[in-house]
């Protein structure tokens, strides 16, 4: 059976973060595979360049998505864990609860606003004559599947807050394997094309909210949904979302690079230059994953060691973790310096497309995992002593 959070203050700090660090990677990589794998499937398509310019175009509204379930969910997961480590698990309770309940309103607010702006704000965002009609198809099916981006990923936090890092893990790698088995099925085997890609993305999204709400509800969690809890109170959210706001400024400021970049490359080179900068956000999510999970897996403890006064623990983790995310950055570094072409050709095999994005990758990538680093490091360590929001607005 999974151990709780009763450890986190008393194991070994380096087998502690080893322990729910590893979850925290597989869970950050079996996660961004959502919507690798359909970018990857849509590159194999006929037309796969476009089609996937035509998705490309779509991501920033897919960030904006996902970047509202960490203003919530890495708001109020460090929260609730500070609470648990004063011995306070009803007020932890509380702000999970009324979590749970933004993040339905939410979902709700985001489904109606994009279903009725989207177009508009696609041919913004760079789309052209030939990707308009890949972007809507894929937005028009993703955006019905809202509330269980919501609640997978901004609920799945306070799976992880309480210690349940391989739970937390299972969450993701369960959505992922049926969207992987969705995918060319819905894609080829029905000739759904993007639609298919976006179908099978919110189905294997849907498992993953109900595996979350299972657990959330059910006997195991240390920490319970409880209806007289899930209204929301102004005392409760608004730390939450002092807390959630930088984590949110950084995914949310991705989407205005994505928007700016799209719109001036459709301008310069068109539908390929929009195409390869997808290939090069989909790397990027790729590759950064391991860092992510080891500071999701620092953050439990650093919160909870917090709570209970322990800062020796608290500085001895934040070292462990610099130390980790920096060294593996510097690997990285040099495989993409080298072998650039490989990593392209996962996504497409053209010949244009593939020239172009090898050599772009050289500029792009060849300082932005130091500083990438430094400013996630900041914000998810910080976050958990609610001391984050200078963090935040540096990554602008």
């Amino acid at each position: 059976m999974e151990n709780s959070n009763t450890n986190l203050g008393s194991e070994s700090v380096g087998k502690l973060l080893f322990k729910l660090a590893t979850p925290a990677i597989i869970a950050q990589i079996v996660n961004v595979l959502y919507n690798i794998v359909d970018r990857i499937f849509i590159g194999r398509m006929e037309n796969g360049e476009v089609a996937m310019a035509g998705v490309g175009v779509a991501f920033p509204i897919i960030i904006i998505i996902t970047a509202c379930s960490y203003l919530i969910g890495m708001g109020g997961g460090p929260l609730a864990a500070i609470k648990m480590g004063e011995q306070n698990n009803d007020e932890a309770e509380k702000i999970m609860s009324n979590s749970f309940s933004v993040l339905v309103i939410l979902a709700i607010l985001l489904t109606i606003g994009f279903k009725i702006g989207k177009e508009p704000l696609l041919w913004m965002f760079g789309a052209s004559e030939s990707t308009i009609g890949y972007s809507m198809d894929y937005l028009n099916i993703y955006l019905i599947g809202t509330v269980f981006v919501q609640i997978s990923m901004g609920m799945n936090t306070f799976i992880n807050t309480q210690g349940f890092a391989t739970t937390g893990m299972m969450t993701v790698a369960i959505g992922a394997l049926i969207n992987i088995i969705l995918d060319p099925i819905f894609i080829f085997g029905f000739n759904m094309g993007v639609k298919g890609a976006a179908l099978a993305t919110i189905i294997a999204q849907g498992v993953s909210a109900i595996w979350v709400l299972m657990f959330l509800f059910g006997k195991k969690s240390i920490l319970k949904i409880k209806k007289k809890y899930m209204i929301p109170k102004a005392s409760i959210i608004l730390p939450v979302l002092g807390l959630g706001i930088s984590p949110f400024i950084m995914q949310s400021t991705e989407s205005l690079v994505l928007i700016a970049l799209n719109s001036k490359l459709q301008m310069y080179g068109g539908d390929l230059a929009v195409g390869s900068m997808a290939i090069m956000s989909s790397i990027m999510q790729i590759l950064m994953l391991p860092n992510m999970g080891v500071t999701q897996g620092a953050q439990p403890i650093i919160s909870y060691n917090y709570g209970s006064g322990q800062l020796d623990r608290v500085k001895k983790t934040f070292k462990l973790c610099l130390l980790s995310c920096f060294t593996y950055s510097t690997i990285l570094w040099l495989l993409l310096m080298i072998f650039p072409a490989f990593f392209v050709s996962i996504f497409n095999k053209n010949p244009q497309l593939l020239s172009m994005t090898s050599w772009s990758i050289k500029i792009i990538f060849c300082w932005c995992f130091y500083v990438w680093d430094s400013n996630s490091l900041s914000t998810d360590i910080f976050s958990t002593w609610k001391s984050n929001n200078i963090f935040g607005f540096s990554s602008t």
